[in-house]
Formats: structure tokens, C-alpha cells, sequence
């Protein structure tokens, strides 16, 4: 398969050019040429498979001959070795938790992924590849834990100093081994914007292999289809096939986007919503039809805290720069923090079930949506879960008043001793780092 960069400009690439490159060289994002399609027939196949066997029906759409199907098929049982459980709260109401990988998040299933894609041409072409992502919080820990002992691969990870919780601080800055975390003196859009400098550097490219492990990278964000796809064909069957809505806690939109392109697969998708918190500038172009980004916000989902998320640019390039298309697929919702708090008490109350900052903005919106389209409050219903509980310690404790207990590999890393570089938000910084990684 081909994939073109959504600014037009930049020379059509194979995945693993587009795998390690990260970015386009025009600065877009790579987009696949042609969005594969499933028929009815393979869709029917695939009702009772595993979670495996979905994943690499899909991959190896988008792979093509670029790797052979039997070490694809192996790397996605490496990957993917873990459960994703779907919850029933009520009869029409499921939660798909997406926090049983290592790092507990769902950047797990992503970073997996990519890692072991990464590892795989750099080994074809046996050279070392530097992997810089910026990170508002689980990308780092994910992408951290999911690269080590990947052979010809290193890490350099940057995330906001203060702006982070600590449970994921502590992930992502105990990792050791080939990875590094920088503390930037800035926000998340701050670390974005110097990985998207590193990656338009000439100089800096022609000394170092520079890939990117955020969802800019297309084979991070193709995985992430996996669960929408999975998810989709099990709720249609037990409904008779009518198909799901899926609710989708926000932040880069990289997320979103991967359900998008599940849909678009033909995967029986019927709507979604897009759930942010005061960062809520797709919100209100879903409303408005402009596009007006604001300074990052913090709040207590802090993995959502994207002013000017890169992902939108797939969003708009797949829909056509038609707002009002896109509107017919994704209704956006924003939600407060004291509406996330309240979120989390209620729905403890009502089904005995603990959620995080982020799914409960997910749930607030699907239930904003239900009470605004009455017509649909009855159709089935998917908020994804992306972290587990225990990373947001403080909220649960102001939700619920009391603590909940920690998973031990979360506990083991708290009691690590944090190692981290410090850097200014300024280019300078980051190119200087980065220029004496062979030094």
C-alpha cells in the first residue's frame, strides 16, 4: 500500500518509509492512498474471532507484501497478549477497557505495535533508529516500556514538567535502558511543536535516523483500529446487527481517527462522539465550522490536555475539509472538571464501576448525546476506558473519598528513583540534545 502526506506536497511513501519517517518531509501526516474495505462476507467470518485474528486481518491489508504474513501474524500475537475486556454497565451501555496492557493505558496497544514495526525494517536495514515522541502522559510510559528490547532502536521522550501525574512521571522516567526522558519547561504543545522542529531539521536528520512514536506515525495509529473493529462486529451480532455508537475521550485525536478509519474499513460503526474537556477546539469547530485553536488548558484528564491537536489534520483530510460532513459522523461534546468528578461519583453509584478522568468525560458525553438525540438513547453504546483508575489517585480519592488499591507493577514503579534531563521549551535545546546522542 501507498500513503500520502495530508499537506499533498511530499512524495508518496511505503509503510516503512512512512513507519520511519514519522512525519511527512512537507510536514503532513501520512494518510493511506485507499482506506481497505472488508465485504459483508469477511465481516461475517470474523464475528467470533479472536482479538488476534481481527488485528491481523486488518494489518495485513495495510502491510501488503511489505512483511510476510506469517512474521506478521507473529508479531501481533507478541503485541496483543493481553485482554480487552467489554464491560456491561446495563443492557446497552459497555465499557471496552483498554488499560489491561503493561503500562495499563491504551497507548499500549499502539506503541506494541509500532515498536515491533520499527524493529523490523530497522533490522532490514541494520541501522539505529531514534525514536522522539512527545508525550502528554500515557505515550510516553507506553512507547517507554513497549520499545524495550527492541534491538536497533532508542527512545527520547518529552513531556511537560508539572503537567503529568506522577504515577505517570514515574513510568515514564524509570524505564532506563535504550530510553530518555526530557522535562520540558512547557506545556504538551510546547513538546509537540519541538518534535515537529526536530523532524523538519535537515541538519539533524542527515546525522541521526529520526522516527516519531506519537500518533503522527501510522503505524501507531493503525493498530488502533484493532479494538473499534473487535469491539464492532461482537456488539452488531448481539444486537441483531444494529451498530454501535462509540464514545471517545480526546485529546490529540488519534484515537478518534483510528475509529474513523475502522468505519471506513466497513466495520459496523454507526456514529461517534468525540468527548474533550476545556481543550475543545474540534468541539466547537463541529459546531461552528471554524477551526480556532487556544492555548493547552490543563484539567484533571491530563492526557486530553491538546490546545492544538496534530491528529485533526487526518480528520480533516479524510472528510474533506467538510465540517458539515464530518458532523454527520462525529458529534462533539465538552465536559468540565467538575462534571468529570461528578461523573466518577455517579457512575460508582449507579453500577459499582471505578472510572478514570478520561473515560468519565467519555461517559458524561455519551450521556449528553443520549438526552439531546432521544431517538438514539437506546442504541447500543461503547465509551472507551484509556487508563486504568489507580494513575489518577487524587481524583478518585476527591470523587469518591477514599483510595483505591494500586496494581503492584504500578506500585513497583512508584518506588523507583525518577531520572529525567531538563530542557527549555526552546529549539535550541532539544537540537543540542539530540546533536551529542553520539557524541
Amino acid at each position: 500500500m501507498i500513503f500520502y502526506s495530508t499537506n499533498t506536497s511530499s512524495t508518496p511513501a511505503t509503510l516503512k518509509k512512512a513507519t520511519l519517517e514519522g512525519l511527512a518531509p512537507d510536514g503532513g501526516l501520512y494518510v493511506p492512498s485507499e482506506i481497505p474495505s472488508f465485504s459483508p462476507e469477511e465481516l461475517e467470518l470474523l464475528q467470533d474471532a479472536p482479538f488476534t485474528d481481527i488485528a491481523f486481518a486488518i494489518a495485513k491489508k495495510y502491510t501488503g507484501g511489505e512483511i510476510p504474513h506469517e512474521r506478521l501474524s507473529s508479531l501481533i500475537d507478541e503485541c496483543f497478549n493481553f485482554k480487552t475486556p467489554l464491560v456491561e454497565l446495563d443492557d446497552t451501555t459497555f465499557v471496552e477497557e483498554l488499560f489491561q496492557g503493561p503500562t495499563l493505558a491504551f497507548k499500549d496497544y499502539g506503541a506494541r505495535f509500532l515498536a515491533r514495526m520499527t524493529g523490523y525494517f530497522a533490522e532490514e536495514d541494520d541501522r539505529l533508529i531514534t525514536i522522539l515522541v512527545a508525550t502528554s502522559g500515557d505515550t510516553g510510559s507506553a512507547v517507554a516500556y513497549g520499545f524495550q528490547g527492541i534491538p536497533n532502536t532508542r527512545v527520547v521522550l518529552l513531556y511537560p514538567s508539572g503537567k503529568v501525574s506522577r504515577l505517570q512521571e514515574q513510568q515514564l522516567t524509570t524505564a532506563g535502558g535504550n530510553v530518555t526522558a526530557l522535562e520540558v519547561n512547557g506545556d504538551f504543545d510546547d513538546c509537540q511543536r519541538l518534535v515537529k522542529q526536530a523532524f523538519m531539521d535537515a541538519g539533524l536528520r542527515s546525522k541521526l535516523t529520526l522516527t516519531s512514536a506519537n500518533s503522527i506515525n501510522i503505524s501507531r495509529l493503525i493498530p488502533q483500529s484493532f479494538y473499534y473493529a473487535w469491539a464492532s462486529v461482537r456488539l452488531s451480532s448481539r444486537f441483531d446487527g444494529r451498530k454501535p455508537v462509540f464514545c471517545v475521550p480526546s485529546g490529540n485525536y488519534g484515537n478518534l481517527t483510528a475509529g474513523v478509519l475502522a468505519r471506513k474499513m466497513g466495520f459496523p460503526i454507526s456514529h461517534f462522539i468525540a468527548a474533550s474537556n476545556a481543550n475543545d477546539s474540534v468541539t466547537r469547530y463541529l459546531e461552528e465550522g471554524r477551526y480556532e485553536p487556544r492555548p493547552t488548558v490543563r484539567t484533571l484528564s491530563t492526557a486530553m490536555d491538546v490546545g492544538n491537536p496534530s491528529n485533526f489534520a487526518r480528520l480533516l483530510y479524510m472528510f474533506r475539509n467538510d465540517f458539515r460532513s464530518m458532523g454527520r459522523e462525529i458529534s462533539g461534546y465538552s465536559v468540565s472538571d467538575p462534571e468529570t468528578i461528578e461523573t466518577i461519583r455517579e457512575v460508582y453509584d449507579r453500577f459499582g464501576y471505578i472510572m478514570d478522568p478520561h473515560t468519565a468525560v467519555g461517559f458524561r458525553a455519551l450521556e449528553t448525546w443520549r438526552q439531546e438525540t432521544p431517538d438514539h438513547a437506546d442504541s447500543p453504546s461503547v465509551v472507551l476506558s484509556t487508563a486504568h483508575p489507580a494513575k489518577f489517585l487524587e481524583s478518585i480519592r476527591e470523587a469518591l473519598g477514599r483510595d483505591i488499591s494500586v496494581p503492584d507493577r504500578l506500585q513497583t514503579v512508584l518506588d523507583k528513583q525518577k531520572i529525567s534531563v531538563r530542557i527549555n521549551a526552546d529549539y535550541h535545546d532539544l537540537s543540542d540534545f539530540l546533536s551529542k546522542l553520539d557524541s
